[in-house]
This record gives structure tokens, sequence and C-alpha cells, in this order.
């Protein structure tokens, strides 16, 4: 970088001297530069802003703040007393478990209690009888969010962890949820909707149009890809549960590949949707921003505006469960369907509404 030679007065002083020149009035030189080197000025030119790619989700409600640290801090509470117990285990073998995680507790306690678990379980001889009791190599194979009840995989060593995490990264594993939505009943049955997902740093996380996916953003993160397909199963109690079935794209001829803002309509009729939801990637509150995106926000989902009081009555947790998983063991290669019992609210939400 090459060295300015400036000099310059004002009010009758040399700026650089150090003499003091008579003047009666205020005397202005123009500020004149030479360049010493012959390599280009660049300390003054202009920084172009950062051309980052515009979030098409709204940000954070502003009533969410304090009801999110209110869940948070209930939940801590219920967490560090939580206890599995055997009704809640799914599947159970030397290698790995299932277990059915509740709404409401923080999935480390969950993790926190299973030495415990198998060791009345070992004692009880209701799983493999002489097996280690307390295997120290516990790990929690996949997450989930705080309030989202469903299924969660322990994995009992370094190895059958790394294989199954890798499976998850891979997207070699199946996963479908169960999710009760407020808002106008869609006109699809089926739908894939495929987005970018990511935030700024300390942001929360948004949709981005799929075509910015690669771009960064503030903070050095980039934009992923995110898709996930959906399904109705019923419309104010109207409708048929299923079994899932895990469809192709070319199975569904509704995809939505976003490039812009969603329009919702806020002054339509809102009615009570159960949805069940395939997520073909693991992005980080994947489904409830996409169920956002489509006007469909989930019950009790404050974060992402969904309805905190609905028909007189206050939601302390959002209505997401994690009903079933389906891989191929990680050790004995077999095909595994796990399944988590339907919650609730989600049995509820089959039936018929009486007002």
């Amino acid at each position: 970088m090459g060295l300015l030679n400036c000099r310059s007065t004002f009010l009758g002083h040399s700026l650089f001297s150090g003499t003091k020149p008579f003047s009666p009035f205020p005397v202005t030189v123009p500020f004149l530069c030479t360049n010493m080197s012959s390599e280009p000025v660049t300390q003054n030119a202009a920084r172009l802003p950062q051309d980052y790619p515009t979030p098409l989700s709204p940000p954070l409600p502003s009533i969410s703040k304090d009801i999110e640290l209110a869940r948070a801090m209930t939940a801590s509470s219920k967490s560090s007393l939580f206890a599995l117990s055997r009704s809640d285990v799914l599947y159970e073998d030397e290698w790995l478990m299932a277990v059915n995680k509740p709404q409401g507790i923080y999935c480390e306690n969950v993790l926190g209690s299973v030495p415990r678990l198998l060791s009345d379980l070992a004692e009880s001889g209701r799983f493999n009888e002489g097996a280690e009791v307390a295997p120290p190599e516990l790990h929690l194979a996949n997450r989930l969010d705080r309030d989202t009840s469903g299924v969660m995989i322990i994995t009992k060593s370094h190895k059958v962890a790394s294989k199954l995490v890798k499976a998850f990264t891979d997207h070699r594993i199946h996963k479908s949820y169960i999710a009760l939505c407020i808002g106008s009943a869609p006109k699809w049955e089926r739908i894939t909707v495929k987005s970018g997902h990511g935030r700024s740093k300390f942001g929360a996380w948004r949709v981005y149009a799929a075509s910015d996916v690669g771009r960064s953003l503030p903070g050095g993160s980039i934009v992923r890809d995110m898709e996930t397909m959906f399904e109705v199963l019923s419309v104010n109690g109207q409708g048929s549960f299923k079994e899932p079935e895990f469809a192709k794209d070319e199975d569904n001829m509704n995809i939505i590949v976003v490039e812009e803002k969603a329009f919702v309509d806020t002054d339509a009729k809102k009615d009570e949707i159960l949805v069940r939801a395939y997520p073909r990637s693991g992005r980080t509150h994947q489904i409830r921003l996409h169920s956002q995106y489509l006007g469909i926000s989930i019950r009790g989902d404050v974060k992402y505006e969904g309805m905190y009081e609905w028909k007189g009555r206050s939601y302390d947790a959002f209505e997401l469960h994690a009903e079933s998983l389906s891989f191929e063991h990680p050790i004995t290669g077999s095909q595994i369907m796990i399944k988590a019992p339907l919650p609730l609210w989600a049995s509820q939400a089959l039936q018929p509404l009486t007002d």
C-alpha cells in the first residue's frame, strides 16, 4: 500500500510544520496528497455493502420473548425431576434403545435418566438379561426440541452413535411427525416445500429463497437447503388417521420452490388442521418454519406465529410429535420402524368438533 504525503493548513496554522504564519483571516489551502508509490490508493475507497440474502419469513413476534422465557423456566424445573419409566421404552437391544420423549422435557435430561432405567430393566429381567447394566457410552442419536414429543434414539457405544449420526446426515433415516396447526384449510392434500434455511449471527432461524442456498449470511453462516413434505390428516376433526407413507417426489405433484414471501390472509376463517410432516432434511425448526410459511403455524408455537390462545384456552407448549423413525439397524442391517403412540391432543384432533 503506498504512503501518502499530505499537507493542509486551516485557520492560518500549518498542520505539519508547527509554524504559525500571521494572517488576520482564516486561510484555506487545498488538501494536497501525493502518492509516493505506484500502487493505487484504496484506504479511502468506499466499501460496498455485502449483498446478503433477504429472509422470506417474518422476525420473531414480540410476544414470544416473555412466553418462551417462562416456558424455559418451567421446563427446566420439570426436567430436573424427570425420570424415564418402562412404559416410555419403545425399543431396546444391546446396541441402542428408543424412548418416547414427553413434551416439555429437555433431551439432556432424558439421556441422564437412561442409566437408572437400564439398571431397573436388567434387575427385572425384562430386557437383555445378563447385558451390561449401565453402558458408559450413551449418546443421543437424534435431538428433539423441548416441546416436541416422540421417538428419541439413544445409542450405547461410540461406534453405533457414529453410524447412526452418519445415517441421519446422509438422509438414510426416514422420519414422520404429527402437528396440529391453525389456519385456513389447505386446498392441497399433499404438498412439498423446498426452500433455504439459515440465520444471521445471534438471529432467529428464517426461511430463505431456494435460490439463496449456498450464499453467506451475516456472521459467516450460509443458507442451506430445506425440504418438507406435508399431508393433511383432518380438518376440524373431519378426516381419518392413516399410517405414514414415505413417498418420493414423483408421487407428489404439488411442489413449492420458495422464491418469495408467502401471502397469508390473516382475516380468513381459522381451522384446526392435523398434518403429518416428512422432513427430507434435518434443519433446526424445519417443520415449524415450513408450517409458518404455508400459513398454518403450529398451535402454541409463539416463536413462529402459532396461536397462543385458542378458543378460550392458553397453550403452554407447541403441539409437534415425532411419530416414527425408519432405518437400517447399524449393526444387524435389519430394517426397523419405531413408532410412538399419538399424544392426547392428536387423538382429540381426529374427533369431530362439537361447537
